[in-house]
């Protein structure tokens, strides 16, 4: 992947990761909504895209990668190529795993469930016990404890 034009943040979490990317890469920075506001413009994308072809979209957190990725198709509708996106955490979800590939985008993340969870475990924020309550919260986390 090269450098990309143009930074991208997912609106609102990912809004000030991205301002930080932008900004450390001195490039230009916009943000996307998942849906129209409802007032003024209107917009989806806010900032200008007119000079960029190409963009790197910054996230804060996947779960299903629903949000996200509909963040990257209103860039591609408005002509830009999505070179990636980069998150700073991933539940690993493989619904979400489905959902980049069918769209044919790169996640990158800085870290995930699986790590977070050896992390506490290591400083003893858990208990060993613990662990195969969050693992069956992982397999079907809208179903679990119902």
């Amino acid at each position: 992947m090269g450098m990309p034009d143009l930074i991208a943040g997912v609106a609102t979490g990912a809004i000030a990761h991205a301002a930080l990317v932008a900004d450390k890469t001195d490039l230009p920075l916009v943000y996307v909504r998942t849906s129209p506001k409802s007032h003024g413009t209107q917009s989806v994308i806010e900032g200008d895209i007119s000079n960029s072809k190409t963009v790197v979209i910054i996230e804060d957190l996947i779960s299903t990668g629903t949000s996200s990725l509909l963040a990257a198709k209103a860039l591609k509708d408005a002509g830009l190529e999505v070179l990636g996106m980069a998150a700073i955490f991933t539940y690993g979800f493989r619904i979400a795993e489905q959902n980049f590939m069918e769209a044919g985008i790169k996640l990158f993340t800085i870290t995930n469930y699986d790590e977070l969870i050896e992390q506490v475990l290591r400083i003893n924020y858990i208990n060993p016990s613990d662990m195969d309550i969050l693992r069956e919260w992982r397999k079907s986390p809208d179903t679990w404890g119902k």
